[in-house]
């Protein structure tokens, strides 16, 4: 007895997909979630003066097979980053010790799921 094989349906998805990602349209849904991001740094940064919390910017770097979302904080002093002085601690001028708070990983934690979960959604859609 041979073995047949029957599809039915045809392509237009796929392509849709294609043509999407030719265009560059997740470039788009980057975007909001890079605009999210800079909107949770931004809250969960400790504040003092305010300076380092309104200092969170953002861009999307796109290679032939990637895309990235660098988010920096243009607030410095003396050539130390405060962000990451906040985040990871520092040696204070008299021999002390601030200790870090780790504000920048949970802040943006429920972007990185919402972009996981919206690229699972579109690689099992039907």
């Amino acid at each position: 007895m041979p073995i047949q094989i029957v599809a039915k349906g045809d392509f237009k998805k796929t392509f849709k997909f294609f043509e999407a990602m030719k265009n560059k349209n997740y470039i788009k849904v980057l975007d909001q979630y890079a605009k999210e991001g800079v909107s949770a740094l931004s809250s969960a940064t400790p504040k003092l003066s305010g300076k380092t919390a309104s200092s969170w910017s953002y861009e999307i770097e796109t290679g032939s097979n990637s895309a990235s979302i660098i988010w920096s904080n243009s607030n410095i002093n003396n050539g130390v980053n405060i962000a990451l002085i906040l985040q990871y601690g520092h040696g204070t001028g008299t021999g002390g010790y601030v200790v870090g708070i780790d504000y920048i990983n949970p802040a943006l934690q429920p972007v990185f799921d919402r972009i996981a979960e919206k690229a699972w959604m579109e690689v099992t859609k039907a």
